[in-house]
């Protein structure tokens, strides 16, 4: 929908210090966000990697039970590193993380040209959060600020919740979705009494597409009333489909901006993450009333096209303006995106 001059990065690597000596920071992206009287707010993830200093071996971090990062030092011969951010064993398949994530807040004045400050820092704690914590979803609820999030262990990747009223103080409530489910959105609002969710469960048996399912709540804590919402139907969304940002209401209904990723050429390769788009009823979010055929944004920027993992364009958080509407996305796994687009030319593109 538009082209690469109307998308800026705002944040990249090279505007961070890691949070250890021995690390490096290769990613800064996926952020939630949110306006919080005349300032954005963002929570974006930060992904940190060992700096390489044993030729022939690979870095593995981790969180240890006391809260220290360690470092798992093996031989590259004994995995697969087909993949840069996963590395699997050759001998039992079990996955490893190459980089640890943390969340890291920064915020802007209401000027375009202010430059963004970074505050508080939301760090890896719990058994569930030993290989990081990942991609956060911000939803505002009766002015509570409501954070869904990615929790990774060696169980697999869950997501976890965590609220603030300030961005300076978080409280965690554990978790609420089990592995392997990600890409959890909240509505805004309660829906008939209940609050809502979209989620993304996936499996290794693949019995269909890849799906986005819905779930309802009476405390945000505890959720039931799962049942599929939509599949990834175009090749751009074959492979993988998931929520991007938290819905949004609009007199037509739900807007939910969501991310969709095709299969690549070359075998072993990530295939490119678009975004997409689709409307649900406003009384009745189990039905789809319209959704893209193409994508709305696919990776075509520099900064879109090359990074830790090419071609990705993953939407994680939208700002409604009274202009339009402020899409902001992780780029390559290295960056974070933003684009003002047209809310009228989003719903006119779907069908």
């Amino acid at each position: 929908m538009t082209d690469s001059k109307a998308r800026q990065r705002v944040l990249s690597p090279d505007d961070l210090t890691p949070l250890d000596r021995a690390f490096q920071v290769i990613g800064v992206f996926n952020p939630g966000a949110t306006r919080v009287v005349d300032e954005t707010m963002l929570l974006a993830r930060v992904a940190e990697r060992p700096l390489p200093d044993q030729p022939g071996f690979v870095g593995l971090p981790r969180v240890g039970p006391s809260g220290a990062v360690t470092i798992d030092w093996e031989p590259e011969a004994a995995f697969d590193l087909s993949d840069p951010r996963v590395v699997r064993s050759k001998h039992d398949g079990v996955a490893r993380l190459t980089s640890l994530s943390h969340l890291r807040v920064f915020r802007r004045g209401v000027g375009e040209s202010e430059p963004w400050s970074a505050g508080s820092v939301f760090v890896p704690e719990s058994p569930a959060e030993e290989y990081g914590v990942e991609d956060p979803r911000i939803t505002t609820i009766d002015g509570i600020h409501w954070i869904t999030y990615v929790a990774v262990s060696r169980h697999g990747a869950a997501t976890a919740i965590a609220s603030t009223s300030d961005f300076v103080r978080f409280e965690r409530h554990g978790i609420i979705f089990p592995p392997e489910n990600k890409d959890v959105v909240l509505f805004p609002r309660k829906i008939a009494g209940q609050y809502v969710a979209l989620h993304r469960p996936t499996t290794k048996t693949d019995f269909c597409r890849p799906e986005v399912w819905i779930a309802r709540s009476p405390d945000l804590l505890h959720w039931g009333g799962h049942e599929p919402l939509f599949q990834g139907i175009s090749g751009w969304e074959s492979d993988r489909t998931g929520a991007g940002a938290p819905p949004i209401e609009l007199d037509e209904g739900w807007l939910v901006i969501y991310h969709g990723c095709g299969s690549s050429e070359r075998p072993g390769d990530v295939g490119a993450y678009c975004a997409g788009a689709v409307l649900l009823d406003r009384d009745d979010p189990t039905r789809v009333l319209r959704r893209s055929r193409e994508p709305l944004l696919r990776p075509i920027a520099d900064f879109e096209r090359s990074g830790f993992v090419p071609n990705v364009v993953f939407p994680t958080a939208v700002i409604d303006r009274e202009t339009g509407l402020t899409i902001y996305y992780g780029a390559a796994d290295t960056a974070v995106g933003v684009v003002d687009t047209s809310r009228d030319a989003v719903l006119a593109s779907l069908h």
